[in-house]
């Protein structure tokens, strides 16, 4: 196994989501509300990242902050922070996010996944070919890429 990039990360607490009313998501059940930003930051925060046992949250990587969402017109953007600026495991990161998104999402969302801009030095050819259909998809049809994948998104509809 090879050894990873930032072999010291800086490690987050976890926070309880709450919505402006006082009301954590987890307390929601049976509720059908429109998507927002905190909703789909619990269908990300425990992904798993590719280089340590830790979280996106953990690490700081996706934060509530980071995601904009208009139900109404059914688009949704998703900015992350890789950990480092120089971090090679950025675009598998943000592919995690976009397959977490496409699994856990009604289809009618059009859905952005960047790099929040300033923090890696390839955010632009990274955040481009995770908006491209056909990358995106070439990118699924490798097994081993989809291994990878899947491994990250093990266990991450925690309630």
């Amino acid at each position: 196994m090879q050894q990873p990039q930032n072999s010291n990360p800086s490690v987050y607490l976890p926070t309880v989501p709450r919505r402006s009313n006082g009301v954590s998501l987890s307390e929601e059940d049976g509720v059908r509300d429109a998507v927002d930003a905190l909703e789909v930051f619990e269908l990300i925060r425990h992904i798993n990242d590719p280089e340590h046992p830790l979280t996106l949250e953990q690490l700081d990587v996706a934060k509530a902050e980071f995601i904009t969402v208009d139900d109404a017109r059914s688009t949704l953007d998703v900015r992350y922070k890789p950990t480092i600026p120089h971090c090679s495991m950025a675009t598998l990161i943000g592919l995690c996010i976009r397959v977490k998104l496409i699994r856990s999402l009604p289809p009618r969302f059009k859905t952005t996944v960047r790099i929040e801009p300033g923090t890696h030095m390839q955010e632009e050819s990274v955040s481009k070919q995770l908006n491209d259909k056909e990358r995106v998809c070439a990118a699924l049809e490798n097994a081993n890429l989809l291994e990878m994948v899947n491994r990250c998104l093990h266990k991450t509809d925690v309630v």
